[in-house]
């Protein structure tokens, strides 16, 4: 079974000549991790035998280690690792800088040692690999006692983002016991190679493509420029409920809706009567999702008031309260604390009873008021935060005496076919300036049994939907076919 590690960590190598630690780093690191002593060697000596460089190299590992790990980057040191004041010293500079360490521990034969050795086309001298299997012997049972994270053998081993650590586990754990969860896709960004002129088409094939692959529902945000989080304000950004109409008429099955619905955007009323539009025009499909509204740069620019959070949480309080009655029978009048309705009429009414509300927001106050009025809440965050919100929410709905509430979870996932495929994509996708490792986990990419164990550990926390926004959704819609490998396993 694969053991994967959190990144960054550090990664200590420790075993005698010729027992395999170079060719096991370089089969499952990439070479940029990699700190190699005989590499360093070649690069201020003659070459990597030049034993007479020895000391430059080490003075230099020393220095590449400590500013990588000042960095926080993960770094794997392929040193014969024999040396304990080296170890510990790498094993302190690891913990002052809060990273996990690791030391892989090569414990070979000495007679395979001594045939790989003979095998060399530049042998180390018997005498010097005799002198370090005795040194390895005793090395081995310091090791326990020196304080890693862990001692691994050499087994199949990969660093990844934290979300995946205990990804192995959790997808066997589906695959022993699956449990269901429902799929959202949201759509972030609209900025296609075929540009404006083609963008109905591409979303008509996007929202198609999702639908076949087996997503439950398609999200929109609610911006009228993009979000700095993930473009430029000048990239092409289309108005979300004019969006939903038209995937409601590009789709047969998933629900339609907005993650989420700025309260401060659009007279409630008039929302009440769009959602209502929707619903009866997708044939009860629609989803109402309504937020609290942080783009304050957004509001200056179409010169909207932007009220202060105690505000905009009185006109949130009222809405939730509001929606339900326009989409009732009967036209009576609504006075909230701050939204004064005399007539709510709304025909045709929702085909839904009730259309649900969706509250987005991870606050407290947020929460609460989602366990009062609405049907789901949604929140960021990994499993932890997930069984933190949830458990928040079920309380808070008893409390209100109300059924369980719908926990669903929003992230970014970078899904690859295989640990290359995730690879590629990370150093494709990237910013230039940004280091691989810390982008791969701001996406959550992962391969496909990494993502079937981390949304199986989000439904074990409570999720009940996971929404996900594809990164490299562009003018290629393969990552929704890949993804579908995912969906089917909660199926």
């Amino acid at each position: 079974m694969e053991r994967n590690l959190p990144s960054p960590c550090v990664v200590i190598l420790v075993g005698p000549g010729a027992a395999g630690k170079s060719s096991w780093a370089a089969e499952r690191f990439q070479a940029d991790l990699i700190v190699s002593s005989d590499r360093l060697r070649a690069l201020v000596g003659a070459g990597e035998d030049d034993l007479a460089a020895s000391a430059d190299a080490f003075r230099l590992l020393e220095e590449v280690v400590r500013q990588r790990v000042g960095r926080r980057l993960t770094t794997v040191i392929d040193t014969l690792g024999l040396d304990g004041e080296r170890r510990r010293g790498w094993l302190a500079l690891a913990k002052e800088h809060g990273l996990p360490c690791v030391a892989v521990a090569f414990d070979t034969p000495a007679a395979e040692c001594r045939r790989r050795n003979r095998e060399r086309v530049k042998r180390i001298p018997a005498d010097v690999l005799t002198n370090q299997l005795k040194t390895w012997t005793a090395v081995k049972k310091e090791l326990p006692q020196e304080g890693y994270d862990e001692i691994l053998t050499p087994g199949a081993i990969r660093v990844v983002p934290e979300a995946f650590v205990g990804a192995d586990l959790a997808a066997r754990r589906q695959e022993e016991a699956p449990t269901g969860l429902k799929f959202g896709l949201q759509l972030s960004s609209y900025t296609h190679k075929g540009g404006r002129k083609t963008t109905g088409e591409w979303i008509r094939q996007l929202a198609t493509r999702a639908e076949a692959a087996g997503f439950d529902s398609v999200y929109v945000m609610d911006h009228f420029r993009q979000i700095p989080q993930v473009g430029r304000a000048w990239d092409d950004f289309l108005e979300s409920w004019t969006t939903l109409g038209y995937l409601a008429a590009c789709t047969e099955r998933v629900r339609i809706g907005t993650l989420v619905t700025g309260i401060t955007y659009r007279n409630v009323a008039h929302l009440g009567k769009i959602a209502a539009t929707l619903d009866v025009l997708s044939g009860g499909r629609a989803v109402c999702g309504l937020g609290l509204a942080w783009f304050e740069a957004e509001h200056k620019a179409y010169g909207w008031d932007f009220p202060s959070v105690s505000n905009r949480y009185a006109v949130l309080e009222d809405a939730l309260q509001l929606l339900p009655a326009l989409w009732g029978p009967g036209n009576k009048p609504f006075h909230g604390k701050v939204l004064d309705v005399p007539d709510t009429t709304c025909y045709p009414r929702p085909l839904q009873e009730p259309l649900p509300i969706l509250v987005g927001g991870s606050g407290e106050r947020t929460l609460k008021l989602a366990a009062r009025y609405a049907d789901a809440a949604n929140v960021f965050g990994d499993a932890t935060n997930v069984r933190q919100k949830a458990e928040l929410l079920q309380q808070q709905a008893k409390v209100f005496d109300r059924p369980p509430i719908t926990l669903t979870q929003l992230s970014t996932t970078l899904v690859g076919k295989d640990h290359q495929d995730v690879t590629e994509k990370v150093d494709r996708l990237r910013p230039r300036n940004q280091d691989p490792a810390r982008y791969a986990a701001s996406v959550n990419a992962g391969t496909i049994q990494d993502q079937i164990g981390r949304f199986r550990e989000l439904a074990e926390a409570g999720a009940g939907e996971v929404m996900l926004s594809l990164p490299d959704l562009d003018d290629d819609l393969t990552p929704l076919d890949t993804f579908a490998e995912v969906i089917s396993a909660f199926r």
